[in-house]
């Protein structure tokens, strides 16, 4: 339970773009990927830009695929390549898969439900179910890259893809494999899903000014915006790595949950459930909270979250620590943004650059931590942490050192 796991190789498909090196760039640019989404009659979102899923998977395996799953194939796919290994001659039955996702298909359900609801049962697709099923992501993605070893699907709403990190450690720390695929995805930009954001009021108003709309930690923040995306990290003991003279982006050093049991939808106003989380995470890791260089944290741009958030920043980590949210430039991409954000992470341990929390101006005066704003700052990262927090009180945080 106490083995070295590394991250071996890492993919996104991003609001930011297509592929790490693409997706990466933008991060650290702060240029903010919202735009008017002409299918949400004018209201904003942050979309994957020039996804061609019958381009990336071919015509006759993407159709059958809803959006969310053709992400997640495509980013698993980098990452395994980025990793030096070869599906094709692996031993599949070492190899797990845990990636997280929230609300499925939710594009092939109301598509299908139209057909339905305007009389055309017979029209019904036969496979509407397991193209909207939230478990099949990690069943198509098994059946993808040949793994035949664990896999499954964490559901714990926006902390699903750092959950699923966790889990995925836990598995190759236990012996049940010898590779562990992680991640998370989510596309659920659809006309219900982003109605059902708004009349509960977490979204942004600001559909005239897309480029100010996520604003993470900003005094003026008033909502978050809807993202879509994928991110996969390949995991394997240190040893298994280095034999294969893999050196890693970062260890993932501790992993830690938590319920805040308080709301369905809002965060316990101290900030106990995500501080828990965090000290179970530096607890496992061993490393002392003085220790940490900087937080890419969940930072929504949401009023309750991102006070709530940093009280437990600061209460842990002290109020010099270097904070960012990438949310400013992808939007909230839900159940893949902890996956996305713990990729993030492993980067700026590699690069020794931070990004810029994008389209905050002035960081709320409750809000007393250091918030990376501006532009990305030079720093050398030996210890970052990543922070997730979902609906239904759901919190994750995951420590990654330099390998």
């Amino acid at each position: 339970m106490t083995a070295e796991v590394l991250v071996t190789g890492v993919g996104l498909l991003t609001p930011a773009g297509i592929g790490v090196a693409e997706s990466w760039e933008r991060v650290l640019s702060g240029a903010p990927a919202a735009r008017t989404d002409p299918e949400l009659g004018g209201a904003i979102s942050a979309r994957v830009p020039g996804f061609d899923p019958v381009a990336a998977l071919g015509a006759r395996h993407a159709w059958r695929l809803d959006r969310f799953t053709q992400l997640a194939l495509c980013a698993v796919r980098e990452a395994v390549a980025d990793a030096g290994l070869n599906p094709s001659t692996w031993d599949g039955a070492r190899v797990a898969v845990v990636l997280g996702n929230s609300l499925g298909g939710t594009a092939t359900f109301e598509s299908q439900y139209r057909v339905f609801h305007d009389g055309h049962a017979d029209e019904v697709s036969p496979l509407m179910v397991p193209m909207a099923m939230v478990n099949m992501v990690a069943g198509y993605v098994a059946i993808d890259i040949r793994a035949t070893g664990p896999s499954l699907v964490t559901a714990t709403a926006c902390a699903s893809g750092g959950t699923a990190v966790g889990i995925a450690t836990a598995l190759l720390r236990s012996g049940a494999c010898d590779v562990a695929i992680a991640g998370g995805t989510e596309a659920a930009i659809t006309p219900v899903t982003i109605t059902g954001l708004r009349r509960m009021g977490a979204l942004s108003g600001r559909d005239h000014d897309p480029a100010t709309a996520s604003r993470p930690f900003d005094l003026d923040r008033d909502g978050f915006v809807p993202g879509e995306g994928a991110g996969a990290l390949v995991l394997e003991r240190a040893a298994d790595a280095r034999a294969r003279r893999v050196a890693g982006y970062a260890r993932i050093a501790g992993y830690g949950a938590s319920s805040d049991a308080h709301h369905a939808t809002a965060p316990a106003p101290d900030g106990s459930g995500i501080r828990r989380a965090l000290e179970a995470a530096l607890t496992e890791a061993g490393v002392d909270p003085r220790a940490v260089d900087h937080v890419n944290a969940h930072g929504t741009s949401t009023p309750l979250n991102d006070v709530t958030e940093a009280k437990a920043l600061r209460a842990v980590l002290g109020e010099s620590i270097a904070v960012t949210s990438v949310k400013g430039v992808t939007g909230h991409t839900l159940a893949a943004a902890g996956a996305i954000e713990a990729v993030c992470a492993a980067l700026t341990i590699r690069d020794g650059v931070i990004p810029p929390t994008a389209g905050t101006k002035q960081v709320d005066p409750r809000v007393e931590v250091d918030v990376v704003v501006g532009a990305a700052r030079r720093a050398r990262v030996d210890v970052a942490v990543s922070t997730s927090l979902g609906f239904g009180g759901h919190n994750a945080a995951l420590v990654l050192t330099a390998p």
